[in-house]
This record gives C-alpha cells, sequence and structure tokens, in this order.
C-alpha cells in the first residue's frame, strides 16, 4: 500500500479531492459500464472481495450495468479469483493484451512477447544497474508464473501460483511478459531506467510496488478495455473506472469518469475525478453506492 495519496483539486476547479473520500458527492455520474482493477482495488488486502462490494456489483447487475474487470494479471492466474467471485463476463488481462471471457473460459484475443527482444532488454538494463530479479508469465491458459530466487520480497500470497526457477529457464517456453525487480533502486527509477532500454515494440508499466513489468507495445489497459466497451456497443463516455497504480493511468485517463483508491500511488491524483476510500475500507462499493442511489444516467 502507497502512502495516502494527496488532496487535489477537480479539473472543474470546484471541488477539493481528499484522500478517502468523494469529490463529486452531489453530482450525478454517467455509468453504463464499471471497469475495476483487481488488487489494491476491487479485492481488498486478504485478497477477497467484501460483502458489501458483492451488494453494489449484484446492484450493477440489476440495473443491466456491465461490470468489467480489468487487471495487470494473466488471464492464467485470475481464473481463481473469477471462480471466486463468480464473475461470467469479459476481462481485460495482462495489462490490456489479452481479453479473456471468463464465462466460456478462453481467450478471444492475446498477443506474447518476443523473447529473444525481452532477454536482449534485460540484459542491457542488468548492465546499466546491476543485477535484476526477474519472473515471467509463460503464455496461454495453462501458462505459468515462472519467478527467478530472490524475486519474492514476502509476498507470496500476491504472486501465488508460482514456481521458483533458475534464470536460464525462464526464457524456455513462449512468454507474455517479463516482471522485473531490483533490490535498491526506487521504483520510479528502475521504471526510467528500463524504458531506456525497450524500443516501440515493447512497454514498460509499474504495476505494483517493486513490480515492473515489460509488455508487448501497443497495449495497455485503455487498449484492451476500448475494445471490450466497443463489443457493448458503448463509449468512453459510458464508463467509470476504478484503479490504484500507475499502470491503471491509461484506463483511468480514458474513461468518462475516473476514481483512484485512496491506497493507491499518488500519480493517480493526476487523471482521477475523485478518490475513493481504500481498498480495505470498501472504496468500490462506497462510489458505487452513491451513484446508484443519485439515479444512473442513461
Amino acid at each position: 500500500m502507497y502512502d495516502t495519496v494527496p488532496d487535489r483539486v477537480d479539473p472543474s476547479g470546484t471541488t477539493a479531492c481528499r484522500a478517502g473520500t468523494t469529490a463529486h458527492a452531489t453530482t450525478r455520474v454517467r455509468c453504463r459500464l464499471v471497469a475495476t482493477d483487481l488488487d489494491g482495488t476491487l479485492l481488498s488486502s486478504d485478497a477477497m472481495v467484501s460483502p458489501r462490494t458483492s451488494r453494489a456489483l449484484q446492484r450493477l447487475a440489476a440495473h443491466g450495468i456491465h461490470h468489467v474487470i480489468v487487471t495487470g494479471r494473466p488471464a492464467s492466474l485470475c481464473k481463481p479469483y473469477f471462480s471466486a467471485l463468480g464473475y461470467t463476463g469479459l476481462a481485460v488481462c495482462g495489462q490490456g493484451a489479452q481479453v479473456f471471457d471468463a464465462g466460456r473460459g478462453r481467450l478471444r484475443s492475446w498477443c506474447h512477447l518476443d523473447r529473444t527482444m525481452a532477454r536482449q532488454v534485460v540484459d542491457r538494463l542488468a548492465t546499466q544497474v546491476g543485477p535484476l530479479d526477474l519472473a515471467v508469465v509463460t503464455s496461454g491458459l495453462d501458462g505459468d508464473f515462472l519467478i527467478t530466487p530472490g524475486f519474492s520480497r514476502g509476498d507470496e500470497r500476491e504472486l501465488s501460483p508460482y514456481r521458483v526457477v533458475d534464470a536460464q529457464a525462464l526464457w524456455d517456453h513462449p512468454i507474455d511478459k517479463v516482471l522485473v525487480r531490483h533490490r535498491t533502486l526506487a521504483d520510479n527509477d528502475l521504471v526510467g531506467a528500463a524504458a531506456a532500454c525497450v524500443g516501440p515494440k515493447m512497454t514498460v508499466v509499474h504495476a505494483g510496488r517493486q513490480i515492473v513489468e515489460l509488455l508487448p507495445g501497443g497495449f495497455d489497459k485503455a487498449t484492451g478495455l476500448a475494445q471490450v466497451v466497443s463489443s457493448f456497443g458503448l463509449t468512453a463516455r459510458d464508463v467509470i473506472a476504478f484503479g490504484d497504480m500507475p499502470n491503471d493511468i491509461p484506463m483511468l485517463s480514458w474513461a468518462g469518469h475516473a476514481v483512484a483508491m485512496a491506497n493507491g500511488h499518488p500519480d493517480l491524483t493526476a487523471v482521477a475525478h475523485e478518490i475513493a476510500p481504500a481498498n480495505d475500507d470498501d472504496g468500490v462499493a462506497v462510489v458505487l453506492e452513491r451513484i446508484l442511489d443519485q439515479g444512473v444516467i442513461p
């Protein structure tokens, strides 16, 4: 969890936006689709959805409002969460590189990462910043999360399920993304160094504390979400999006109404229309209850 996000002023210049509060308590928001990040947003710190949040999601369904999960996790590692949630809709996974039909258990679209290019980038980055701890997600719905010794930072539950392998074994199979950690470098510095090592065919995202990801170029949470939203005949202005990390910024910037979590990274305040309470304080539910109580704008 990051330090509480600071106060900010709403882009309209009329509403103060304080961490743990909502900025639009008296303003009705257009809502035909709700997009939520998973970790740090929809899920509590113990990787559960609270009863209050479950009830808010049920109210969405009763109003005919779509709910789309948009997560950095690959589809192969999301299936247990979707099963526990009873989630059967379309999900944007892998930071936007996958669209997964949870009800049918199949990928509608996906993109792999060039292993040779990824390995070259990792080697260049290590030359610049020193030894790295690495992980990869192998391709496909039966893909594995492979980590090198030392990658774990005591966050086994967040990473699970995973297998520990030596560094050479990371490159034995097709992959969807690479995860990078550095033992002393600050996250922002590692992001900057990684970005300087990649070309247009790869993307660098800051996905979590001490987690920087290398992904296929041209994809982010906004591109994946736009694909799903379009399939419903909707547009960005119909969407409310919730997120907590810099990898959520493209999605929040694209959506008609952007909600940052109070437990999130402070960079999100630049694009958020309001700050919801933290994920452990039912922040998603608090905002959705207000919007639904005010009456949905068609």
